[in-house]
């Protein structure tokens, strides 16, 4: 039996390798959000560094202690402000101290926490002391359990960016082996403040060309379902605001693991957005030979150039009906996960800081990290890449 091996793009090695030049985060870090061996991507940046003659400016003695006097600032003023936006619910005036004791509490039992008792006490304008006493009270084996459980409900939550659910956080802690019930999981997350960002309307982006696609069948007839990796995919295109101007995202996805194979981002909407998305995705995935390609009706998916490269590709073309947004229902879910749980909550000031977080999210939370309902709460890297192909009769 034999796994998929994971390939990647050089768009997305060369994301990556901005990432840690430009936020100064660890190696180890980045490649865990995204996915990827830290040695991988340490040989990445080798590789990119050379390639755009990138040396590190030497500084004197004095500039260096000072540098490093000013990242222990930010580092702290990023620090209480990430704790703040947590715990934004206990700002309000009247809020009781016993429930910012319990918050501090909570944090401090997080294994990824880093900030002392100290420093959270005096960010919340609470006395260290009095959150001593109020910790070493006498408390019941009930007592302790919910408190333990609600410190892993509140790392769930904020490792999704507010965006899971009682049912997607009740599958964490199934994972790690936490046995509680879904309503209780709900009971903690109402009594914590804890609300996931609720959905928009989707709206629809692509322009029809009823006359390029007639007679162009719709193979899928809505099942968006395969039996492994590289039978079916579906794609769309979707635009995201910026201070600059809009950007365009067209998505390849394939139907048995629902993740997102190939992506492009582009300012402009013309056929070379959708094609260079499916060029993406035949170079990190598999297409079994005829394979379904499956789209909405739009002009850039009916256009000669485009249904060309489908062809080339050994791929069927099919289409849903003008207007019926169930037929490619698949693709426009996941628009609307990245609208509302990335999108929607971020300001662009830039198509290049767009582009970034949009990568981000793609590869480094939706295709590695998020539940997926439809996939029994897996994720899909761990449903595309842990298929196993039959191994072949001897």
């Amino acid at each position: 039996m034999t796994a998929s091996r994971k390939r990647f793009t050089q768009e997305f090695k060369d994301e990556l390798c901005r990432e840690v030049i430009n936020t100064s985060k660890p190696i180890k870090d980045v490649a865990t959000a995204y996915g990827v061996g830290p040695e991988t991507l340490r040989n990445w940046l080798v590789k990119y560094r050379a390639a755009n003659g990138g040396t590190e400016v030497d500084l004197t003695v004095s500039e260096r202690a000072r540098l490093k006097e000013l990242e222990r600032e930010v580092q702290e003023l990023r620090a209480e402000t990430a704790f703040l936006k947590k715990a934004k619910r206990l700002l309000r005036a009247g809020a009781a101290v016993v429930s910012k004791y319990e918050f501090i509490d909570s944090q401090k039992a997080q294994p990824a926490n880093l900030n002392s008792v100290v420093k959270m006490c005096r960010w919340l304008a609470v006395s260290t002391s009095g959150f001593y006493h109020w910790a070493t009270r006498p408390q019941s084996a009930t007592a302790a359990r919910r408190q333990g459980l609600t410190a892993r409900i509140q790392h769930f939550f904020e490792e999704s960016e507010g965006t899971y659910g009682y049912r997607r956080i009740h599958a964490d802690l199934a994972a790690e082996q936490t046995e509680c019930s879904p309503e209780l999981v709900r009971q903690i997350m109402r009594h914590q403040g804890l609300v996931a960002c609720q959905p928009r309307p989707f709206r629809i982006t692509t322009e029809a060309d009823a006359e390029a696609a007639a007679g162009m069948p719709d193979l899928l007839k809505r099942d968006f379902t395969a039996d492994r990796p590289g039978m079916k995919f579906v794609g769309d295109i979707t635009y995201i605001h910026t201070w600059q101007g809009f950007v365009y995202l067209a998505t390849v996805i394939d139907c048995y693991s629902k993740k997102v194979v190939g992506w492009s981002i582009a300012d402009h909407m013309r056929t070379e957005l959708v094609a260079d998305a499916l060029k993406n995705a035949a170079a990190t995935t598999r297409i079994e030979p005829d394979a379904i390609w499956h789209s909405d009706r739009g002009s850039v998916y009916t256009s000669t150039d485009f249904r060309a490269l489908v062809a080339s590709l050994g791929m069927r073309s099919s289409m849903g009906r003008t207007g019926v947004c169930w037929d490619n229902s698949m693709a426009e879910s996941f628009f609307s996960a990245l609208k509302n749980e990335r999108v929607y909550r971020t300001v662009y000031a830039t198509k290049s800081q767009a582009r970034s977080d949009v990568i981000r999210y793609i590869e480094g939370f939706y295709n590695s990290r998020r539940r997926h309902s439809a996939l029994g709460y897996r994720r899909p890297n761990e449903v595309h890449y842990g298929y196993q192909q039959p191994a072949l009769a001897a």
